[in-house]
């Protein structure tokens, strides 16, 4: 004869949704053949999970109600309660089914990656071609030291979730002329986890990870630009369930310096020099990051021409070597004169050309080269 659904549960017929709810929580962890060794205790957890598939449901327990046994299976004669087919589903939702099938114990949340973490670190212009060490603070989730990541309060532990059996995912079996349908979801009760924490951990609440705010010493190497990504390995947020941390990439922004522009690892430098040095040849002494360093100008040289100093650019990035410096001459004309400047720029102008036709070509391959210098 079969048992009443009720009876099964330990409730009485006028029982609330919830009342249901807490019995069949209370009888799941009490028999689970998980917890419970007797030989009986896999029977009456299958009674159970068939009551609770039944009364859980209000379209089901209403035909229950009105009909008993017969109205949840459809109407079939022989047996009692749901028939075997949705027992056998039901009952492999927590235990992959019985009789010729394989039993596959509920393996508890799978270890997770905790999230990578991206932040941006701005920096002058010297501190990224020299490199530099900086502080950094970082605001991530850690695994709680209070509970160990384990969620639960102090003295207590998370147990297997009596809705999901610990899979963390519930089926929904549904017979249909066309067969039968199973939906499989992700349990709510556990959110997908396996667990059940009766007592949340106060400090994370149940999460098993809480904020913190951490400083970082971030070892910035010479040679870095605009956009390059300093990895730190294992110091983004904590995994869950045992799960290793994600990593850190610190975004890198440069400031702009008002003497030095960079063009790969090469530095460009603009100097202006007086009409005597451009024309006699002169050494003149030339800005650099380290320094000044003595140049040798050539006699005749014209605006737009370039010098280069080797070794005085960017130190290349992960690699031995740096870039060079180039610097733009532009001819300075002198707006104001003493009398005696006059004087000897008189006497010059009376033995040179006056003005002189420029071939096109001449022309067009110095401002193509001008520029290419401000472009």
């Amino acid at each position: 004869m079969a048992v009443d659904f009720y009876v099964t549960l330990e409730v009485e017929r006028s029982a609330t949704d919830e009342d249901i709810k807490r019995a069949y929580r209370r009888l799941a962890r009490q028999y689970h053949p998980d917890v419970n060794a007797d030989p009986a205790a896999g029977e009456r957890f299958k009674a159970v999970s068939e009551a609770y598939e039944v009364l859980k449901d209000p379209r089901k327990r209403a035909q229950y109600d009105r009909f008993g046994h017969a109205g949840v299976r459809g109407g079939a004669g022989g047996g009692a309660g749901v028939d075997m087919g949705d027992i056998s589903d039901l009952f492999e939702q927590f235990f992959g089914g019985f009789g010729g099938r394989q039993r596959a114990r509920p393996s508890g949340p799978q270890a997770e990656r905790g999230a990578d973490m991206r932040l941006k670190l701005r920096l002058t212009f010297r501190e990224a071609v020299f490199g530099t060490k900086r502080s950094v603070e970082v605001v991530r989730r850690e695994t709680c030291e209070t509970c160990e990541g384990s969620g639960a309060a102090a003295g207590t532990a998370p147990t297997t979730c009596p809705q999901c059996g610990g899979t963390g995912q519930v089926r929904h079996v549904q017979q249909s002329v066309l067969g039968q349908f199973v939906n499989v979801r992700t349990c709510a009760e556990c959110e997908g986890t396996g667990l059940h924490v009766a007592e949340p951990c106060p400090d994370c609440r149940g999460r098993g990870r809480s904020q913190r705010t951490r400083s970082l010493e971030i070892d910035v190497p010479a040679g870095v630009d605009r956009g390059t990504q300093v990895r730190l390995t294992s110091e983004g947020e904590h995994g869950r369930y045992g799960g290793p941390p994600g990593d850190l990439f610190i975004v890198l922004d440069v400031e702009p310096d008002p003497t030095f522009q960079r063009d790969g690892d090469d530095l460009l430098l603009d100097l202006r020099i007086n009409p005597a040095d451009a024309a006699l040849g002169a050494e003149i002494e030339v800005p650099t990051l380290e320094g000044v360093e003595t140049v040798q100008l050539p006699a005749g040289t014209q605006t737009g021409d370039s010098l280069r100093i080797p070794g005085q650019g960017v130190p290349h990035l992960r690699r031995t070597g740096r870039g060079d410096q180039v610097v733009t001459v532009f001819v300075k004309t002198p707006e104001k004169l003493t009398r005696e400047q006059r004087d000897l720029l008189e006497q010059l102008r009376s033995t040179l050309p006056r003005a002189e036709v420029v071939e096109r070509g001449s022309r067009s391959r110095f401002w193509d080269r001008v520029k290419e210098r401000f472009s």
